[in-house]
This record gives C-alpha cells, structure tokens and sequence, in this order.
C-alpha cells in the first residue's frame, strides 16, 4: 500500500503578534518531529493566526481546496481542535474523509482511524473543540461574577477614579474626585443645568479632547453614575463595590431629584417580543430577519417574518410565524430519538466514565509509586553524600536527573487528571441535547425551541420561504446516518435498547437481557 503525502497545518486562535507568540512554532517542532518518527513525507506546510471558532480561515481553505482537487492525501496537526471548532470546517473535513479525499488524519494528541467509530469520535472531538469555545465564554462570566462578589471595579475606572493595579480595584483621584463633589454641589443647589455645568466644568479643566466643553449627554451620565456613592454596575445592575465612595447618599439622592424636575416624560415603544428575531439570516442578501404584525382579509391578527433589506434589494417574501414553527420541529424530527434509546447511551455513557476513572486511577497510581521511588532514591543520594561514600561531581549529576523525573512525573499526574473528562462531558452533553430535540417537538414555548437552535444549530438562513439550519458535530453525524439505524426487532416492554457502532454503520435495535 502506497504510504500518503500529508499537509502539515498549525494554527493559534489570536492574530497579535504579543499573544502566544511561541504557539505555532512549538507545533510546527512537533509535528516535524512527529512526522520525522513516523516516516511521514510532508507535501506542504499551511500556518495562520485566526480563531476557528467560525468559517472563513484563509490558509484552512486554500489547503481544503487543494486536498479536494486530490485523491488519498493525509493532514497532520497537533489535534482536531487546530482543524476546526465549528461544524462547517469540521463537516468539510468528515466529508472529504467520506470521499476519500483525505485517507488519513495523524495527530500526536489524537488517535484516528477512517472508520464509522473513528468518524464518530472525530466529530466528538470537533464537538468538544465547539464546547470549548462556548464554555469559555461563560468561565469568563464566572470570573465577572466573582469580581462583583468581592465588590471589584471590572473595567476602566470612571472620571474621578483611578485604576489601582496592585489591587486591581479603584480609588479616588486626590484632584477629580474633589471636582466631582463640587460639581454635584452646585447642581443640587440648582444654580446650573447641563449646559452651564458642562461650562462650568470646562473651567476646571474638564472638557472634550479638543477643547470644547463635554456634551450634555456626558454630563448627564456623570451625575446619574452611582460608582460615586460606591456601587458597580454590571448588564444595568449594581452589585455594593469594595471601593471608597466620592459623594455621599444623601448629595447624590438631591440631584437625582433635581434631574427629574428638569427631565421631560418620553414616550417608549412598547416591545412585540418576537420569539425568533435576532435567529436568522437572509439566505440571498445576508441582512437579518425581521418580524411584524399583520392583519388577514378576515381581521385575524398573525405575526410574519421577513428580510430587513438593510443591505439592499432583496426578493425574499415573508414567512408566517405558524409555517416558520413547523419547519423548525421538522428539523428537531431530524435529530430526535425515543427516550428509551438516550435513556440507555446515558447510562452507557456512566458506565464509561467509571471505567474511565479506574483506568486512569491505575495510572495515577504507578504514578505516583514511581514518585516515591523517585524520593526515595534523592534520599539515599543524600546519605551517600553526605557520608562522603560518592564524590560532588557524581551527587550534583544524578540528583538533576532524579530532579527532572520528579518533574515529570508531576507533568504526568496533571495531564492524567485534566485528560480525565475530556470527552465524557461533551458526549453526555450531546444525549442530553438530542432528548431534549424530542421534547420541543411537542413543545409551545417558542423561546425555549429559539434557544435551543441558537445552541445546537450554526448559520440559520431563510431563502424562499425555507428554513435551513446546520447542526452542530456530532449531531449532523448522527442526523446525516439517521437513515441507517435499523430496527431489529422492536424493543419489547421486557428488552433494553441497544446501541453499537459496527464497521459500516451505527445502529440501535432491540436487546434482551441475555
């Protein structure tokens, strides 16, 4: 058999050149080296600093197109989540495994072989990559939320603060925190109003970058902002701040009274609350979709969903909401199984975590017996030393070998515990969605169908009046091969189901006990 050419492709998700700097080339160390080991014949090498968490990478596409003008070539890279981490780029690559374009994937972190199981665990892996991402986005939230626990200031101090980076919190600047007070003085006494305060500021050095004094608008948010009274405000809530207070309760409460004898009433739109604005995307000219009311020749009120055409003429027609909600329950159809099946892949999934976790609690443990024989030999290095039995030179030699092998092995025992729910989280996560795909189909809550396809599905277009959505890996795995589950015979009231990936297909059937 003829040994495949591979395309080597590295990739860091930031584009600045002071952020991590030493990312690709470490990989492209790496897998030299990897292919080196291998015996691996590297066509070209394809490098880029662009995030994958959506499509659109230069480098990634021209190294897909020129695989698909090809046949049986292979790709290495550090691990699946350098290829893709949304599921267009990871479908792009499943496809051209399917089509033999790529007959084969080398990762040093990542074991793959072109089979059904192989493909399945591939698209796993794209999933996790996508789980990530999303689940990054909240551990950030997380620190936020932490941040406002301990009454920390979370951005860049307001005009009368300075940023402290010791204890990353604000303080009163000496000079503006005493314009502050004076400024909020002279408007709770009423001798100014916005325009003759932001004059009066400009005086005291307080004005626009070119000189002019600041806009009644920045004025107004100075004397509405409570970080003065020692509050954070945080998606328009307050949170007590750990930060010293520049006015008092009772200063700030007057003008705030003053400011509302001087606003005026305003008339606010009230809200339609649309269920599926802000989803989709006009398939022909990329606006998004927008939604209306409407009344019928029978004067039966409705609500429609159309283009904005904020980017220029389109030819799309509306869609009524009804028409909008059957194609999205048809999607679900499409992904939806019985609940006895992910019933049992939930149970089969725990299963696999404990043998997980006896497995890698075995390695843990000849870990750490290799560390304690590891100090037990710096032990009895130092006694030998000490009692003068070996000379300096042969002491300091060995006790940095054993000092690199503690090292090590702590590496190890680090990666043996964070390796330990890498994929069991994302799976279990996927079953979970795909049960819940079966509830919404007989589901009225709008919303919840809404936010359950902003989670699961990617790039939700409309085009004449038709819903098209993709599905996240691994669920178009699953949706694409739903064709082949067999039914063989019919679960009983007494059987379990059962599901198993065989060398051509996945199927579920029917399985007694026996």
């Amino acid at each position: 058999m003829i040994k495949p050419k591979y395309f080597l492709y590295a990739r860091k998700s930031s584009e600045d050149d002071d952020k991590q700097v030493m990312s690709i080339e470490a990989q492209l160390f790496e897998l030299r080296e990897f292919a080196h080991k291998e015996n691996l014949q590297i066509l070209e090498e394809f490098t880029e600093s662009k995030s994958a968490k959506k499509p659109g990478r230069e480098k990634f596409g021209e190294m897909m197109a020129r695989i698909e003008s090809m046949d049986g070539v292979g790709i290495l890279a550090w691990h699946p989540d350098r290829l893709a981490r949304n599921s267009i780029d990871g479908g792009r690559v499943i496809y051209a495994v399917d089509t033999t374009k790529i007959i084969s994937l080398r990762f040093p972190t990542f074991w793959f072989e072109p089979t059904p199981q192989g493909l399945f665990m591939l698209q796993v892996a794209f999933g996790q990559s996508k789980y990530y991402s999303d689940n990054l986005s909240e551990n950030i939230n997380r620190g936020i939320r932490q941040k406002l626990r301990r009454g920390e200031w979370l951005t860049k101090a307001p005009f009368g603060y300075v940023n402290n980076v010791k204890t990353r919190n604000i303080e009163p600047d000496v000079v503006k925190a005493k314009i502050i007070v004076r400024a909020f003085e002279e408007f709770a006494k009423g001798n100014h109003g916005l325009i003759s305060l932001a004059e009066f500021l400009s005086e005291l050095g307080i004005c626009q970058s070119n000189g002019t004094p600041l806009a009644k608008a920045s004025v107004f948010r100075i004397l509405r902002n409570k970080a003065y009274i020692g509050l954070t405000k945080h998606h328009d809530e307050y949170f007590p701040g750990s930060f010293a207070p520049i006015l008092s309760a009772d200063l700030f409460e007057a003008v705030q009274k003053r400011l509302a004898e001087r606003g005026k009433p305003r008339k606010t739109k009230v809200g339609h609350n649309f269920p599926f604005t802000g989803l989709f995307e006009c398939a022909e000219c990329k606006s998004m979709i927008t939604a209306q009311w409407a009344t019928n020749r029978f004067g039966t009120k409705y609500r429609y969903y159309r283009c904005t055409k904020k980017k220029g003429n389109c030819g799309q027609e509306y869609l009524r909401e009804d028409s909008l909600v059957f194609q999205l329950k048809e999607q679900l159809q499409k992904i939806s199984l019985p609940d006895e099946w992910t019933d049992y892949m939930l149970r089969k999934t725990d299963e696999w975590e404990k043998e997980e976790k006896i497995s890698s609690g075995s390695q843990l443990g000849r870990i750490k017996e290799n560390e304690r024989e590891t100090e037990q030999k710096l032990d009895e290095l130092v006694s030998l030393y000490l009692d003068g039995d070996i000379p300096k030179e042969n002491y300091i030699f060995k006790k940095n070998e054993l000092l690199k092998q503690k090292v090590s092995l702590a590496q190890k025992m680090d990666s043996t515990r964070a390796d330990r729910k890498n994929w069991v989280e994302p799976l279990r996560e996927w079953i979970l969605d795909i049960k819940k795909a079966t509830q919404l189909v007989s589901s009225d809550n709008f919303f919840e169908i809404r936010d359950y396809f902003k989670k699961i599905g990617t790039n939700p277009q409309l085009r004449e009046k038709s819903v098209s959505i993709s599905f996240c890996p691994p669920t178009e795995f699953a949706c694409a091969r739903r064709a082949d589950f067999k039914f063989s015979p019919p679960c009983a009231p007494s059987a379990r189901p059962h599901f198993s990936l065989t060398t051509d297909q996945v199927s579920f059937c029917g399985d007694d006990e026996n």
